[in-house]
């Protein structure tokens, strides 16, 4: 992974509260209590990717999520030799929270389609702050419940009509 990290330390408290006004708006955090959100926005940091980084790659467990402040980035995943192109993800999106929750290689690679900017936090920065609040772990978990029946919703509404490859890929909110 290339990138540059642009660490906490030091920066000034516009950015800690540009960091917090972001995780306010994101699912995984925005039901938090503002406390608990402070504590996230300090630990998180800033990285820049210029244009051909990879913000993590497949089969690695980089243990990170990423919230695109600017920039895009391209979802692939290599089969048989092959790159497929799976999706663009822009300004606005946050990806990587199960990566958070524990031990978990990457299904997918990630690369910046231009300069991308991101706010990242780890899952050793994340654990140690829901050990400081583990009473706030239903709501971070209902907040991935959520997230997952969202998605497959969507799935569902938007897949093709009689195809029978796409009936074996439904039921991931039964997991």
């Amino acid at each position: 992974m290339n990138s540059n990290s642009v660490n906490n330390k030091g920066t000034p408290s516009c950015e800690f509260q540009e960091n917090l006004d972001m995780l306010r708006q994101i699912d995984f955090f925005s039901a938090l209590p503002l406390e608990v959100a402070k504590v996230f926005a300090y630990l998180c940091t800033r990285e820049i990717f210029k244009t051909g980084d990879y913000l993590f790659q497949q089969d690695e467990d980089d243990g990170q999520a990423f919230y695109i402040i600017s920039g895009k980035a391209r979802l692939l995943h290599k089969e048989d030799g092959q790159e497929l192109i799976i999706r663009d993800y822009e300004t606005g999106s946050f990806f990587g929270r199960l990566a958070l929750m524990g031990n978990m290689p990457r299904l997918f690679s990630m690369i910046a389609v231009t300069d991308v900017t991101c706010l990242t936090i780890t899952r050793q920065k994340f654990l140690k702050a829901i050990n400081q609040f583990p009473d706030q772990m239903p709501r971070i978990i209902k907040a991935i419940v959520e997230t997952i029946q969202a998605w497959e919703k969507r799935f569902l509404t938007h897949r093709t009509e009689n195809c029978e490859a796409c009936m074996h890929k439904i039921g991931v909110s039964l997991v």
